[in-house]
């Protein structure tokens, strides 16, 4: 499908160059805030990290775009470079055109500039992507750019942008000088699903679409977070892949694409695909809660267990008087999810059947009185395929368990205190 047809002017998601729109997400909000007290700080050394598609450079170049024209800053790539290509580039970006041949005289050139400007204004910002493949011998010479003071303080601030961990770099005993300024380790996230929807919908318009959500439907958004995790940059191809590949609006799930997904750049995070194959994201159901065909709240169903029911104690709280203080039991075992109705006045229901224990599958609506909750789960299997499912009572029981231990809790914060009870017999003496 042409660009046109979707009712674009123009090509929203771009993967090179300057964004048509710039986004403001959670994630994001958090890095410039990082950014901020770097530089804010008197020491101020970050590592930034987020994996590739996870849309730093873009975060990056916001930053140094909405900067005090006052603080200079430049923006240099690390990959593969030497330390003189790592000067040159630095020189280049904050500005100064030059004809030195040599390392020597390039780094007193980069360090006159650096002390020239902490001294007259701010401290100078230096942003260095790809970090972790610079040569060793650039790495030496950020070292010697990382010493420099002025007026016994650290006259460059400095933050090491990288699509991987780089802590090694600060634990490294000829990184000193980066270990002793720094100030903060930044891992970035990705968006959530509901801000996936608001970007996909941000972007179309700004490309000239008047009706994004008949182009991208509420459940093509929620399987473009699937298979892009959330990252920015995975999310901007598989979007404008999905537009392609669509003869007509609206784009259906078949027109999304499942490449491998960025992995985190947290030590020890265990991504879902750990075999790197490339297959779709494994992620929690989605339950839609529903009244009078209207959906009033998303919920990602990634943990265990979820109780439903009208006391707020629940982790999903229903107002209504149809609705039981504990209502339903939700547990998540593997890749199945059985629903437990906790002896309700007015029942559970599973596609209008009343039933005790229900293993959930795909599209099943769930009725608490007067409310419906939409199950999505493409994953689960059909009914007809789901009674080989055992669950053995161990489980139940332990949920079971669990269940009856926050019902103590919430009748315990229920309870009178012993000040509460000596307060009421002195008022009644």
């Amino acid at each position: 499908m042409e660009l046109h047809a979707a009712g674009l002017k123009e090509q929203p998601f771009r993967i090179s160059g300057d964004s048509l729109v710039f986004f403001s997400y959670a994630a994001q909000e958090k890095a410039w805030e990082f950014f901020d007290q770097t530089c804010q700080h008197n020491t101020g050394l970050g590592l930034f990290q987020g994996p590739q598609y996870s849309g730093k450079s873009t975060l990056i170049r916001q930053y140094v775009q909405q900067t005090s024209e006052d603080v200079a800053e430049a923006i240099v790539d690390g990959e593969g470079a030497n330390a003189q290509q790592l000067l040159e580039s630095i020189l280049k970006n904050f500005g100064y055109q030059h004809e030195f041949d040599s390392v020597n005289e390039l780094m007193n050139m980069v360090t006159v500039f650096i002390k020239h400007q902490a001294a007259s204004s701010h401290a100078p910002l230096l942003f260095v992507e790809n970090t972790h493949a610079m040569n060793p011998n650039a790495m030496n010479a950020l070292c010697e750019l990382a010493s420099i003071r002025v007026r016994e303080k650290y006259a460059l601030r400095i933050i090491l942008s990288s699509d991987r961990s780089i802590e090694y770099i600060a634990s490294a005993p000829a990184m000193q000088c980066i270990a002793k300024r720094l100030t903060g380790n930044f891992h970035l996230s990705p968006l959530s699903i509901d801000e996936t929807s608001d970007y996909l919908y941000a972007k179309m318009r700004h490309g000239g679409c008047i009706d994004p959500d008949f182009v991208f439907p509420d459940e093509v958004c929620d399987e473009l977070y699937r298979a892009s995790g959330g990252w920015p940059g995975l999310l901007d191809s598989l979007a404008l892949l999905a537009i392609e590949n669509a003869s007509e609006c609206p784009v259906g799930l078949e027109h999304i694409e499942y490449p491998p997904a960025p992995k985190s750049t947290i030590p020890n995070v265990v991504d879902d695909d750990a075999t790197g194959d490339a297959q779709p994201r494994r992620s929690g159901p989605l339950i839609f809660l529903t009244r009078n065909g209207e959906t009033l709240k998303k919920i990602r169903f990634d943990g265990k267990r979820l109780l439903l029911g009208r006391s707020e104690h629940n982790d999903v709280s229903i107002d209504s008087k149809f609705v039981s203080r504990h209502h339903a039991l939700m547990v998540r075992h593997g890749s199945s999810t059985l629903l437990m109705d906790l002896n309700s006045a007015n029942g559970t229901f599973v596609n209008s059947l009343r039933v005790s224990n229900q293993v959930l599958a795909n599209d099943d609506i769930v009725t608490l009185g007067d409310y419906g909750l939409k199950f999505v789960d493409p994953g689960a299997k059909r009914h007809e395929s789901v009674e080989k499912i055992s669950l053995d009572d161990t489980v139940i029981m332990m949920t079971l368990d669990d269940m009856r231990k926050v019902l103590v809790r919430e009748n315990t914060a229920i309870l009178p205190t012993q000040i509460d009870v000596e307060k009421q017999s002195g008022e009644s003496a």
